[in-house]
């Protein structure tokens, strides 16, 4: 029997579905849904409350993820939804549930998560892999935690520092390994398998092509900022000489990308990254190609080489990379977007390229993260480890 359209506006899981609606340019519509089912009201009129306010579309995905793994979990662990505020046993059950010793966990069935909350948890899609969570992962979604108490003019119970001292603890215990973005880095010679995939005069290809060489040559760029780039972004410079030390040599048409909101830095703080030769080439092909002059640079395409007008979502760039390594005969759950990032680094470091230099053109601001990628490749490269 069809519900009136009275007693639909009345259905809050529906309602909350509409609401969300709003977020659409930031939620895929799969995760509007399950989150529909899982925020309360009050909650996602914060979210779109932030959204308005201007907040950075990956930090508002982040935090409607982990509110929505929260809620998820607390329905899954005590049955109740989250309390506002949430004391400070309920957060030191989430550290038990999800920072623990693997090694205790083969003794004593009892440490750890639960095997029926975890079994929850996965048939809701929340959870996905066995074991310990990632530290940092914990660490941000208790900030997520935190951040919507302080936008309820709340205090959470366990910003305190015996829960500090309890979190340092569970961490230690916890002994997991850090895990990489991308198991593999996609260097110039993987870089060079996925553009032998672009072969065809298609738009997809010419649309793959110029997103893969882009992301790669302007210094690794995010999947979520490819995502953003748009038309009035990209600058043309006068063309640059291919030989730097012979002003005379053939010229490359060179642009200049401008970065906007990022990971780590606002629309205003004027970041630029450079595209010189091939990577210009190839953009500049897609956009008079695709006929586009102005807003998003990369679009969807659906299976009949139909394009869209709005961007491709980050996870998109993500499925184009996976998507290319499979026709490529690489195996694609080695590689993600990430593995461009990574990419660009170590393959500078291969190079010669000074680290300074690199960094200016992917824009890391943390030295400490860009030199693991140079001390790898000094550690794959040097004698210490061939001694035998």
């Amino acid at each position: 029997m069809s519900q009136s359209p009275n007693n639909r506006l009345d259905d809050p899981h529906l309602r909350r579905t509409n609401e969300l609606d709003v977020l659409a340019g930031i939620l895929p519509a799969d995760r509007r849904e399950a989150l529909a089912a899982l925020l309360t009201d009050e909650v996602v009129a914060t979210l779109k409350h932030l959204a308005e306010e201007g907040m950075g579309a990956n930090t508002l995905r982040a935090l409607a993820s982990d509110l929505g793994y929260l809620e998820g979990w607390a329905l899954a662990a005590t049955e109740l939804s989250l309390p506002w505020p949430a004391p400070e046993g309920l957060a030191l059950k989430f550290l038990a549930h999800h920072l623990w010793d693997p090694v205790r966990r083969e003794t004593d069935p009892g440490h750890g998560m639960p095997v029926a909350v975890a079994a929850s948890l996965k048939a809701e899609g929340l959870l996905r892999a066995d074991g310990p969570h990632a530290p940092g992962t914990v660490r941000r979604r208790l900030a997520s935690w935190a951040t919507l108490h302080r936008w309820r003019s709340l205090a959470p119970a366990f910003a305190t520092p015996a829960f500090k001292t309890a979190l340092k603890f569970a961490v230690r215990a916890s002994a997991r390994s850090p895990q990489r973005k991308s198991q593999r880095a996609v260097t110039r010679e993987v870089l060079d398998r996925l553009l032998a995939t672009c072969v065809l005069n298609r738009l997809v290809d010419r649309r793959d092509r110029a997103l893969l060489l882009t992301a790669f040559a302007s210094g690794g760029r995010r999947r979520s900022e490819l995502a953003a780039l748009r038309v009035d972004h990209i600058e043309a410079l006068p063309p640059v000489p291919a030989n730097p030390r012979d002003p005379e040599s053939v010229k490359l048409p060179c642009f200049a990308i401008r970065l906007g909101r990022t990971k780590r830095g606002n629309a205003d703080d004027g970041s630029r990254v450079l595209l010189i030769g091939r990577p210009a080439e190839a953009l500049t092909m897609w956009l008079d190609r695709s006929g586009i002059a102005d807003g998003a640079v990369f679009r969807a395409i659906d299976r009949w080489g139909r394009m869209g007008q709005g961007a491709i979502s980050g996870d998109a760039v993500n499925d184009i990379v996976k998507k290319r390594c499979r026709q490529a005969g690489l195996d694609p759950a080695l590689f993600s977007a990430h593995g461009l990032r990574s990419g660009y680094l170590t393959q500078a470091a291969r190079a010669g390229v000074p680290l300074p230099e690199a960094m200016q053109q992917s824009q890391h601001r943390s030295v400490q993260q860009a030199v693991s990628y140079y001390n790898e490749v000094e550690r794959q490269m040097g004698k210490a480890a061939r001694l035998y």
